[in-house]
């Protein structure tokens, strides 16, 4: 959609992705509403997430389809699907486990101190 006003108040789902085919996709527990994390979707994973209610990612450091929790166990299951103003990111709200790699429950664990630009743990488990 060309029209800025248009693409704002359409109900038809036009995601838009970036030139690398991506699109940002932020995600949030349905049981806390804290952030659990951010990653990139693709066409692909945003179909497969949307067909299967469980999230699916762009994984752009192996360059490959990522199903969270497909290792580890810990799945994703979609409550609820939304886009923003101009539809170029997703926010999933989700039922989860730990949603880090690391096995904590989110991926932003530390906190930046702003007097001294150093960073400190917030979440460790």
């Amino acid at each position: 959609m060309s029209d800025k006003k248009t693409l704002e108040e359409t109900l038809e789902f036009t995601p838009r992705f970036d030139d690398a085919g991506l699109i940002p996709c932020i995600t949030t527990s349905a049981v806390t509403g804290e952030v659990l994390m951010f990653a990139f979707m693709n066409e692909e994973a945003l179909r497969k997430t949307m067909e299967t209610g469980e999230i699916h990612y762009w994984s752009r450091s192996r360059t490959e389809l990522w199903h969270k929790g497909a290792t580890s166990g810990n799945i994703q299951i979609v409550v609820n699907m939304r886009t923003d103003c101009d539809q170029d990111c997703i926010w999933v709200t989700a039922e989860a486990g730990p949603a880090c790699h690391t096995g904590r429950k989110n991926c932003f664990y530390r906190e930046v101190d702003l007097e001294t630009g150093q960073l400190r743990f917030i979440n460790k488990g």
